[in-house]
């Protein structure tokens, strides 16, 4: 009878076995499809992903070109805007150098002219000091008595005879 409990065992087993194999091969295939749907699925998430990449770096080579192109255009107003400040600073400043009044921008323009304000007012003030220093009065001037210092007697004794209305020979 142990040889028959151990047929029967082993037919068990066997059939056991059997069962298990077959659930884990379906198990297995169940995980092959649901791997492959994955795969597939990924693979369409990295398709769309490099299609929006492309679509992203088109748009940022555009934004680029536009951007270079702008940045143009504007250098080439503000230097317009600068050269014409310019223009007018020097027709509205006379007094100052045409050739102090330079710059690169308005704030450098501002700068010169301020610097030659500067200049054109410290000139004006040394011209104004020198002037006064040598300050001639208007009119013929005061008469005075002339200063017999430096004079020898004999022209002493001619300046009193000629004062007194005589002639002098």
């Amino acid at each position: 009878m142990s040889d028959e409990i151990k047929e029967t065992q082993e037919a068990q087993n066997g059939a056991s076995e059997n069962e298990e194999l077959t659930a884990i091969k379906t198990q297995l295939e169940e995980q092959q499809t649901a791997n492959a749907t994955l795969k597939g699925a990924m693979d369409a998430a990295i398709a769309e992903r490099d299609a929006k990449l492309t679509e992203l770096k088109t748009a940022l080579s555009e934004a680029k070109q536009s951007s270079e192109a702008l940045t143009t255009s504007l250098k080439e107003a503000r230097d317009q805007a600068v050269t014409k400040y310019l223009t007018m600073v020097k027709a509205l400043n006379p007094a100052i150098p045409e050739s102090m009044i330079a710059g690169e921008t308005i704030a450098e323009i501002d700068l010169s002219i301020e610097k030659g304000k500067a200049l054109v007012s410290s000139v004006k003030q040394s011209l104004e000091s020198e002037a006064a220093a040598a300050k001639v009065p208007a009119g013929a001037p005061t008469r005075g008595a002339i200063s017999l210092e430096g004079m020898s007697p004999k022209e002493k004794i001619a300046y009193g005879i000629q004062q007194k209305g005589g002639v002098v020979a």
